[in-house]
């Protein structure tokens, strides 16, 4: 039996396609019969080939007309069934070709009928057209992308010496350094520079003179070679830094590395005279990825390290967006550092600005005062001149400015009636629930309630003034820190009962300043809103598959926690006080772990619950999500957020929020062109078969897809009867037109003459002057007899 063997393409072709005669001598050589076969001989005629040719292609089956085969002469196909060689057949019948047959069918279907098959599977249709030699599909196929772009890149990496070397040296450094530290990474530096002269602020103008002129002993002295681990570079394409960049990361991600760069300066070292080296330096992070996942279990650009949650200063807590990755505490560090820096710039521009004023006073008087004013006068003019410019600068820099006077502050003006809050009943109750809190603790109450009705009328006072949304969230965490602080140092207060009582009082005063506080109209909150929201829109073809959810929601328990998740992360709008949205997002979050372990059997890992989380808020789009996260980043208890599982929770639910900001393509495991689609509404990802849904799936949702089904036919017969229409009518107007034109062709060449009517013919009995001379008429005669 000869069996049929795929193998690499023939270096006698340089495209690897093989031709016929090549094909045919892969079936010259009988092989050795089997066991089964020892006792027949292999046929010697012609093997002949029905009309209609079963076929198994490493186990997948197909079935094709002769014909089809054997459409093109000159390829492998059609040398195998020629006739001229043995095929052999498997236990059904069918031809058997020892080849992998996932492909076959896009081979099959642009022999049938040229249909190309789309971009995703162009490389791996293209590998099967090289092993079966099918010319015409290899050259529309390496004219399709991705293989067009790739020649193109190649002819560059071409010009690029030295590419493959370096390219194995960056991955040979990376594992050694792997190794030595026991690390899943490694970082090094990469130098990428397309020219070779180094160019200055100096020689830009004269960038092209200052190049040709130099001599060869001038160039020695710019010959340098950067302190970095590889150096690519220079080349003479027109392709840039970037593109060079951009083929490093494509080739080491090709290898199963993962691959992140940044820019991390130039190289200064000195040249001579004037000149550095400016070359661009690279630092290269290469991840020693874990065993490949298949693609239903790739999360790509969903898995976040837990330590990415934590706080970047490494001080061990939760760390949040709004603070740009710092905890609460080394937050307000960071934050009082800049301010005291500035309001230190502030004062040296004040001190400069000063001096100026003094220099310019003390120049313009001197040329005239000896003559207009005695020294007394003068010197009492420059100390009110001086005082005055000092008072007005320091004022306007002054970071207390907006505070007020003394004065102001003695004599406030009468607020308005729309600060004139009206007491509801929320807020009696919360008032009488806080009072009686506060009474089990005598005098320690007391302290605590007379500072908070002082903040409260602090915050009533400068809320409509000059303070920002940033500076009353500064305050409310300067209050929190304060009023902790004197419980456990004056009173004596067990940590314990310090936060229940700091969860009353964030109760108390936030329920108060609700309306005041929340998405003001200074913030650009609102605007945040809708934009999360309209994105949240656009994304509603998203499904569990995509973001590789491992949640059934087929499961009716788990469905069940799927709705309740929904109305928790929904009804964190309707809380007042932060600690309860955060109770929300915490009630939301254990609904998604038991639905990830009903259906798992198995405990949910933090990998499982971020997607999940993030189809959830895709699934519910909550009301004013923004204005929510920034309300608790602003004015909820710091501890909460910073350790325990609200903060946990919390963090997780913000990461989830700028996933969905920044969804792409490759997130879902698409292409882009299909992204694009899908987001501009053009089409809608494919609906699940009717026949793959299980027995106790809804019959409402089978129902809808049914509908779904049937109106997308609908809708492309109506496409295809508006087509026939349009055409209908495009030929009726030409048919007009061409009578039309023929009607006037006609009247051209025969033109129409009007002659004037004939005479009438006179009647007989009518008197006719012109025959008078005309005999009588014949008279009746009466014979007799």
């Amino acid at each position: 039996m000869v069996v049929v063997t795929g193998r690499e393409p023939d270096s006698r072709h340089p495209d690897g396609a093989m031709s016929s005669s090549d094909a045919e001598d892969d079936f010259l050589e009988p092989a050795t019969p089997t066991a089964t076969q020892a006792g027949h001989a292999l046929p010697l005629l012609p093997q002949e080939f029905p009309e209609v040719v079963p076929l198994n292609i490493g186990g997948a089956h197909f079935t094709t007309r002769l014909s089809t085969l054997r459409r093109y002469e000159d390829t492998m196909l059609a040398a195998m069934f020629s006739g001229r060689h043995y095929i052999p057949t498997d236990s059904e019948g069918r031809y058997f070709i020892d080849r992998d047959g996932t492909h076959f069918g896009d081979v099959l279907n642009f022999l049938r009928s040229g249909d190309l098959p789309p971009r995703e599977r162009v490389r791996a249709v293209h590998k099967e057209a090289q092993y079966y030699a099918i010319g015409p599909l290899l050259e529309q196929l390496e004219n399709m992308q991705p293989l067009r772009g790739e020649k193109v890149r190649q002819a560059f990496l071409g010009l690029m010496p030295y590419y493959k070397d370096h390219l194995e040296r960056i991955v040979e450094i990376a594992r050694l350094r792997a190794v030595q530290r026991k690390a899943r990474f490694a970082k090094l530096k990469v130098c990428v520079f397309k020219e070779e002269m180094p160019i200055t602020p100096y020689e830009c103008p004269l960038l092209n003179s200052l190049r040709f002129e130099r001599s060869e002993s001038d160039g020695q002295l710019f010959e340098h070679h950067c302190e970095v681990d590889v150096s690519f570079g220079p080349w003479e394409a027109v392709a840039d830094v970037y593109d060079l960049l951009h083929c490093l990361v494509t080739d080491l991600s090709a290898q199963g590395l993962t691959v992140d760069h940044q820019c991390i300066g130039v190289c200064d070292k000195h040249l001579v005279n004037h000149y550095y080296c400016k070359r661009p330096i690279y630092e290269f992070k290469i991840t020693w990825c874990r065993k490949k996942m298949s693609l239903k279990s790739e999360r790509r650009g969903i898995h976040v390290d837990q330590s990415e949650l934590l706080c970047k200063k490494g001080c061990g807590y939760y760390g949040n967006p709004a603070w740009q990755g710092f905890c609460s505490k080394c937050w307000r560090e960071e934050y009082h550092k800049a301010r005291q820096k500035q309001i230190q710039e502030d004062w040296e521009l004040a001190e400069r600005l000063q001096r100026e004023e003094e220099e310019a006073f003390a120049s313009s008087q001197s040329s005239q005062g000896a003559q207009s004013l005695t020294f007394s006068k003068f010197e009492e003019k420059k100390t009110n001149e001086k005082t005055r410019k000092v008072t007005t600068v320091k004022k306007f820099f002054s970071a207390s400015s907006r505070v007020g006077s003394k004065k102001e502050i003695q004599e406030p003006k009468a607020p308005s009636p729309s600060i004139n809050r009206q007491t509801s009943i929320e807020t009696d109750r919360v008032s009488k629930e806080f009072i009686e809190f506060l009474k089990t603790f005598h005098k320690t109450g007391q302290e605590i309630y007379k500072q908070t009705k002082m903040f409260l009328e602090g915050m009533h006072y400068k809320r409509f003034q000059d303070m920002s949304i940033e500076e009353q969230s500064e305050c409310t965490q300067d209050f929190y820190q304060t009023v902790a602080e004197r419980m456990q140092t004056r009173g004596k207060v067990p940590p314990e009962r310090v936060e229940k009582i700091m969860d009353q009082i964030e109760k108390y005063i936030m329920i108060r300043l609700y309306k005041h506080v929340f998405c003001p109209e200074t913030t650009d909150d609102e605007k945040k809103d809708l934009a999360i929201q309209k994105r949240i829109r656009a994304l509603h073809w998203v499904t569990p598959q995509m973001l590789c959810v491992p949640v059934n929601e087929e499961i009716p328990e788990v469905s069940d926690m799927v709705v309740k998740a929904i109305t928790d992360i929904i009804e964190m709008d309707s809380k007042r006080v932060p600690r309860d949205k955060l109770a929300c997002i915490t009630r939301c979050s254990k609904h998604i772990f038991n639905a990830i372990k009903v259906t798992k059997n198995e405990p949910a890992s933090a990998d499982d619950f971020l997607p999940t989380l993030i189809y959830i808020v895709l699934k519910g789009n909550p009301p004013r999500l923004q204005s929510n996260i920034q309300y608790i980043t602003r004015f909820c208890n710091p501890s909460r957020l910073m350790t325990g599982e609200d903060g946990y929770y919390f963090t997780n639910l913000c990461c989830a929020v700028a996933f969905i900001e920044k969804l792409d393509a490759q997130s879902l495991n698409l292409s882009q062109e299909d992204f694009d689609r899908y987001m501009s509404g053009q089409t809608s990802p494919r609906k699940q078969e009717a026949e793959s849904w299980s027995p106790d799936a809804c019959l409402g949702v089978k129902q809808m897809y049914k509908n779904l089904d049937l109106l997308s036919q609908l809708h492309e017969r109506q496409e295809r009867i508006m087509s026939e229409a349009k055409k209908l009518e495009k030929d009726l107007i030409d048919w007009t037109d061409g009578i039309a034109r023929e009607v006037q062709d006609i009247v051209e060449k025969y033109p129409l003459e009007i002659k004037p009517p004939s005479q009438p013919l006179a009647a007989i009995d009518s008197e006719n002057v012109e025959n008078d001379k005309l005999p009588p008429p014949l008279q009746p005669q009466v014979y007799a007899g």
